[in-house]
């Protein structure tokens, strides 16, 4: 398993990197909550194992970081902190497990395995693709036969969640709320703008369309016939 271990302990940590080299696991290593969370956003790993006492960052904050902007790579929690309230606080920000120091090598080593087993149906995609459309999540690009599309930020995030949803109506109640994190309606004609945007990038350099507007209901991603 390709494994990222977040400790700020030297010695900590080239005990349990060295452990669980010699398991046969590849390991990445970060001493500071800031590059350990650019690690853990920019790289796929399939277990993650955090200090929460981290500079910089703490394991706490980079976990909710890290469920804010949609990874879900197991996190084993590592830490000295051992009160009820600090392991519920643990688990409640983002971790699915909670070991406290000291530990048995052993128990790290199963606690880490199960949470292995567990990542492949908890994994995020990393590239959507809908028939020639493809959208590369970690490199932030979007292509279309093969033809780079320029989007802004907002534009990306709109055809993410479209893409995500293909073949499905979506509302503009959806979208303002999924995409621009609006509850209420701004009355503003800002969802039209940027599907009109959007369209004149992603369709209309091409001989088909795939962003179509239902009457009445919302709009709908799909792959030409």
């Amino acid at each position: 398993m390709k494994i990222l271990l977040i400790e700020d302990d030297a010695a900590m940590a080239e005990y349990v990197a060295g452990g669980l080299g010699q398991e046969g696991h590849d390991l990445d290593t970060a001493a500071s909550g800031p590059t350990g969370l650019e690690l853990a956003c920019t790289r796929e790993y399939d277990v993650m194992v955090v200090d929460r006492m981290l500079p910089g960052l703490d394991g706490l904050s980079l976990v909710r970081a890290l469920r804010s902007s949609r990874k879900d790579t197991p996190v084993l929690f590592l830490t000295s902190v051992s009160g009820v309230d600090d392991r519920v606080e643990g688990l409640e920000a983002g971790a699915d497990d909670y070991l406290v120091k000291p530990f048995a090598f052993s128990e790290l080593l199963a606690r880490v395995n199960a949470l292995g087993r567990r990542a492949p149906s908890r994994r995020e995609e990393t590239v959507l693709k809908v028939g020639e459309l493809e959208m590369n999540l970690i490199a932030r690009t979007v292509t279309r036969e093969g033809t780079a599309l320029d989007l802004q930020p907002r534009e990306f995030r709109l055809l993410e969640y479209m893409m995500r949803n293909r073949g499905r109506v979506l509302t503009r109640t959806m979208l303002l709320e999924r995409v621009w994190d609006f509850h209420f309606d701004p009355k503003t004609n800002v969802v039209e703008t940027h599907v009109s945007r959007l369209r004149a990038k992603v369709d209309r350099p091409f001989a088909a369309e795939m962003i179509r507007t239902i009457r009445g209901s919302g709009y709908v991603l799909n792959a030409p016939a």
